[in-house]
């Protein structure tokens, strides 16, 4: 007989001291497959990152290009596939510029010294020229009024625009072209044929206006000649160019109108010889699946990557409809597809349920080969069983979501204690992905013993506009009830101890988890990320302006109220709370500002509820240092294992 291998315990420093690879990119003649390979936990002040290459036929072991000690970012090849382009801050580090590397590796080249850094690039048929997206360099009254300490910011004055340049690789001279104006520059895509540009503007460098107030262009790399083809629909994103039998069209991803909570829907306007482009139309209408990205191929229709449930499939648009038709699937988790020229070859980050995420590569109708290994060590783990779950809604919606059991367990040896982790978003999903993450995941507490419930209610992705739409002004209502008929469901099946139940999320799973223990007393400990407790500050403070009071149904300034957010906010059940909550937040984080953790902090405090305020300093609202992320891993499951592992499923040590 054969002795079994010793099972790796999951720590908090296995979690955080990994990498994940992100943005990988095929070259144009399909051969080779160049991504970002970035640690989970950063050790420095500031972030690192390396840049990875491998044969998209898995023919050799991947390997590193550049970076380690420094950040890289954004991979983009040359057209011709001999190059490879990418942004380093090895000069100076903190900013950003452009550099080049043989795809046989060798020394990378810089081509910018931009004093303001570069923001994006995009390779151009041109073999000698570059877009690239870039603020403008500090002057002398700048740079004096920052030695000087006169820095008083007045809003609408000084406002950094990132605006499109044009560099020559044979002088590295960079031009700006004048056409665009006072336009913030946030894409740029080269028409296949090596025409002019499509540029994707914002108002402003903000989110709300900028995301509001979009605007397409066509400008002439010869000439810097400009052409306004009228505003793009809201969140426009992905741009792509695609050839129909009448000419040239421009797809993107926006979100569906009229409101500003949906599901994100591909639009498609086709290029006039003059003038303003005319009718935007959406081709997902009335698909029950989300598009995630579209993809530009050389010659042929574009593909898209959508989240379909629980699983994410590729699409391939259909020009003589249009319509999108599925022509893969990807059971679980992808994302970052990308193409070569002619769309034979494909490449995306998968994960799957006991799988981490790493680069696959293939053919587009699959399936797809994992050509990276960036994890090997996970593979000693022995995870919890990952269930897919399915269930009918109180008003019937079906919906889906995840159970996890504790590592060695069976649904059998229930009940246990069981925590439910609601996501972000709360246009987002779990996805049947391995569940494990800084923050406390799926299989981060099913190795210490509970039983995990990942729902996907109502305002999610992955199942068409009109579920995502359906919390537009009603956060925390029939999405909780969605929630509570999983759990209600888990208890029923004998899978969860109707004794020992715990909540918890982060950003939007963080409000959900505040609005729950506001709710009901059914939960014993609650665990609140970077979550907003007050619709209508959120609204008044935080940089999604209107989207975060389109999703609260009002704002502050619309009278004396009672507002919508009022009745929407867990601020204002806070009197009813006798859960015990710990709270943890981000001290610089402008998505939900640290006031919103603060507010929920003085409630509790105020009503003597048992809790723990936990602020990171110098976090956003994604927590990157890697001490905080291991506060954060310990904390919340010694904050859990205090409340409700008692008996035989209480840890051992």
């Amino acid at each position: 007989m054969f002795a079994t291998p010793p099972r790796a315990e999951l720590s908090d420093e296995f979690v955080v001291d990994g990498s994940t690879p992100s943005t990988p990119v095929l070259s144009p003649n399909g051969r080779w497959v160049a991504f970002i390979v970035t640690p989970v936990g950063q050790a420095d002040e500031l972030p690192v990152s390396a840049l990875w290459i491998a044969p998209a036929d898995g023919s050799e072991p991947a390997r590193q290009l550049a970076g380690g000690a420094v950040q890289v970012s954004s991979p983009r090849w040359a057209p011709d596939s001999q190059w490879l382009f990418f942004l380093s801050d090895r000069s100076e580090r903190g900013t950003a510029q452009l550099q080049r590397i043989r795809p046989a590796g060798g020394d990378a080249e810089a081509l910018t010294a931009w004093k303001s850094g570069i923001h994006d690039h995009r390779p151009l048929a041109e073999p000698d020229v570059i877009a690239v997206i870039a603020g403008d360099e500090p002057t002398d009254e700048d740079e004096r009024r920052a030695e000087q300490r006169d820095d008083a910011e007045v809003w609408g004055e000084r406002v950094r625009f990132s605006r499109l340049r044009l560099l020559d690789l044979r002088t590295r001279e960079i031009r700006t072209p004048e056409a665009l104006g006072d336009r913030h520059v946030v894409e740029v895509v080269q028409r296949p044929d090596g025409g002019p540009l499509a540029v994707l503007t914002w108002s402003t460098p903000d989110p709300d206006p900028g995301l509001l107030e979009t605007g397409l262009h066509l400008l002439a790399v010869d000439s810097g000649a400009a052409r306004d083809l009228g505003p793009a629909q809201v969140e426009a994103s992905s741009l792509v160019w695609w050839r129909a039998d009448a000419g040239w069209h421009l797809a993107y991803l926006a979100t569906t109108p009229p409101g500003l909570v949906g599901g994100t829907a591909v639009f498609d306007v086709a290029v006039p010889t003059g003038g303003k482009a005319g009718e935007h139309r959406n081709l997902t209408r009335g698909m029950n699946i989300c598009p995630l990205q579209l993809v530009q191929i050389d010659s042929g229709a574009p593909l898209a990557l959508f989240a379909d449930g629980l699983d994410t499939a590729i699409h391939r648009l259909d020009p003589a409809d249009p319509r999108f038709v599925e022509i893969s699937r990807a059971q679980g988790f992808a994302r970052f597809l990308t193409a070569s020229g002619r769309g034979d070859v494909v490449a995306a980050v998968v994960s799957t349920s006991y799988e981490p995420r790493d680069v696959h590569a293939g053919s587009p109708l699959g399936p797809l080969v994992r050509i990276s290994d960036t994890r090997p060590e996970l593979r000693d783990v022995r995870w919890g069983v990952q269930e897919r779950l399915s269930y009918a809604a109180s008003d019937g919606l079906v919906l889906d979501g995840l159970l996890i059991l504790p590592s060695g367990k069976s649904r059998q040896d229930g009940p246990f204690p069981l925590v439910t982790l609601i996501h972000g978003g709360p246009y987002d999903r779990h996805a049947d992905q391995l569940q494990l993450a800084w923050d406390p995941s799926g299989q981060w507490l099913a190795t210490a013993g509970y039983a995990v419930f990942l729902p996907n209610p109502r305002g999610g992705q992955g199942h068409g506009h009109q579920f995502a739409a359906r919390v537009a002004g009603a956060v925390g209502v029939d999405e909780w009830t969605d929630v509570l008929t999983g759990i209600d469901m888990l208890v029923a099946d004998g899978v969860a101890d109707p004794d020992r139940l715990g909540i918890g999320g982060w950003s939007h799973g963080g409000f959900m988890a505040a609005w729950a223990v506001g709710q009901t007393d059914r939960f014993k400990a609650a665990f609140m990320g970077a979550g907003i407790s007050d619709w209508g500050m959120l609204a008044a403070t935080g940089e999604w302006g209107r989207f975060e009071a389109a999703l609260g149904g009002s704002t502050g300034w619309e009278g004396t109220g009672p507002h919508q957010h009022d009745r929407l906010s867990p601020i204002s059940f806070a009197s009813k709370i006798r859960t015990p909550v710990l709270i943890m937040h981000g001290k610089n984080d402008t998505n939900v500002p640290i006031a919103q953790a603060e507010f929920f902090h003085r409630a509790l405090r105020r009503f003597g509820v048992e809790h723990e305020y936990v602020v990171y300093p110098r976090e956003n609202h994604s927590i990157r240092e890697r001490n905080h992320q291991l506060d954060i891993l310990r904390r919340s499951r010694e904050w859990f294992d205090r409340w409700l592992m008692r008996g035989p499923d209480a840890p051992s040590s």
